[in-house]
């Protein structure tokens, strides 16, 4: 796109050349001051056109230390500069136009037949050379293009309003030429008026008109976006700079916050490809929060291992137990240091007429340097556990059995095969009798861990 760009800069200055010469010497055979003038006019848009190239190649340059949103304000800065000039032009057309119409010095115009070719070619290459600048600079939105664009095109006026007076003066009326003159120096000023407004727009980063509904739209049709909260748009060149604010529930994991923030963004730019998009996510405390939830959101803010939270409602007042995993190497009074935080933040968080209780727990030690046990441990271990679930009845096929050996103990794992119609509770106890079993016959397994499939 940036190729495409400068490759239409570079193809206008090389056209804008050509013209110049080409009316200059058309304009000093003919004596026709019009044709000279337009001569002067293109040299004007050659070095307009010169500064849009010049603004297209530092607007394609990426963001740097000193630039982060990257240079596209240039091309903003360079249309600016194009704005000023239709309107130096317009002014200076009126002037000597009015200075004819009232009577002042005039200068003979020659109706020549070059005269009339040169202009007619203008008139072409301008209408044609518009047309190419407006497309290209609609598809990479380019601001500086787009002032070349309508420049080119006042330009074909310009021309036409020069042509109708040469025909007028064949005809025998010399004043035709600066009445048409002024009128198209008043559809100019018009033109550069519309410009001028766009382009300050995107210099003061005004919002792209529909852009921060239609994008806040977009956000609250995603799956998980409580609320839009925030956002602000502004153009760059052809990137759309997007900050968005949204709330989420604060119940949600960091991975699922992150997905979420994906989402957004590919659903966003699925409407604007060239957005650069920064999605900042607020969490929520939703009224369809569980209490389950609200403890575990507590827990995990304090970085905390919980399980086994249990609920329950004594005579209209709210009780609380669970379990709270710390290091075991911790001191007593240390681990008790932060169930009462966790205690605290929970009375907070539920209200302090909650009676809330905690089970302080070893977190099972991670990173053990381990070694598998010999066949005839395995074995002897595999026999003890098909015995434990033989009493049971209803844990069968004790398979898999892996014995490891650490600092701490052994640590044995085994899968076993259950009715699918027990719940898990039901099964958990049942793999907790086998395990709190064979702990109390070899008190060096610390601690054992069983995974229970669907008999078939």
């Amino acid at each position: 796109m940036q190729r495409l760009k400068e490759q239409v800069a570079v193809g206008s200055i090389v056209v804008s050349a050509v013209l110049v010469i080409t009316k200059a010497i058309v304009g000093l055979m003919s004596g026709s001051l019009a044709i000279l003038s337009e001569a002067a006019h293109s040299l004007l848009d050659l070095a307009a056109t010169a500064m849009t190239y010049y603004a297209v190649r530092m607007s394609g340059l990426p963001a740097d230390e000193e630039h982060h949103y990257g240079h596209g304000k240039i091309e903003s800065i360079a249309a600016l500069a194009q704005t000023a000039l239709l309107f130096v032009l317009s002014a200076v057309v009126v002037w000597e136009a009015l200075r004819r119409l009232i009577g002042g010095p005039g200068r003979v115009v020659e109706a020549s037949t070059a005269a009339f070719a040169v202009i007619l070619l203008s008139i072409v290459v301008d209408f044609y050379r518009a047309r190419v600048l407006k497309r290209v600079a609609a598809e990479t939105s380019s601001e500086a293009l787009r002032a070349d664009a309508l420049h080119f095109g006042s330009d074909m006026w310009s021309s036409l309003a020069v042509l109708i007076g040469l025909g007028a003066v064949a005809l025998g009326f010399p004043s035709a030429d600066a009445a048409a003159a002024i009128v198209v120096a008043v559809f100019v000023s018009l033109a550069g008026w519309r410009l001028g407004r766009r382009t300050i727009d995107t210099l003061t980063d005004t919002a792209p008109a529909g852009a921060a509904a239609q994008i806040g739209e977009i956000a609250r049709r995603i799956r998980g976006v409580v609320a839009v909260e925030r956002v602000r748009a502004r153009s760059v060149g052809p990137v759309l700079f997007v900050d968005l604010a949204v709330d989420v529930s604060r119940a949600l994991p960091l991975d699922s916050v992150a997905a979420l923030k994906a989402e957004i963004v590919q659903a966003i730019r699925q409407a604007t490809p060239q957005a650069e998009i920064t999605v900042t996510t607020h969490p929520r405390a939703l009224d369809s929060e569980t209490l389950l939830e609200r403890v575990m959101v507590i827990a995990r803010n304090r970085g905390l291992a919980v399980h086994h939270v249990t609920v329950q409602a004594i005579g209209g007042r709210l009780s609380v137990s669970l379990d709270l995993e710390v290091d075991g190497r911790l001191a007593l009074g240390t681990a008790h240091e932060i169930a009462t935080g966790l205690e605290a933040a929970l009375a907070d968080e539920l209200g302090s007429d909650v009676e809330i209780e905690t089970h302080i727990e070893p977190l099972q030690a991670s990173g053990l340097a381990g070694r598998d046990a010999g066949a005839e441990r395995v074995a002897a271990v595999e026999a003890a556990l098909a015995e434990l679930a033989a009493a049971l009845g209803s844990v069968r096929d004790i398979h898999d059995v892996r014995v490891r050996e650490t600092d701490e103990g052994e640590i044995v794992n085994f899968h076993c095969h259950v009715d699918p119609a027990l719940t898990v509770s039901d099964v958990h106890d049942k793999v907790d009798q086998i395990e709190h079993g064979l702990r109390r016959r070899w008190p060096i397994v610390k601690r054992v861990i069983g995974h229970a499939e669907p008999r078939r």
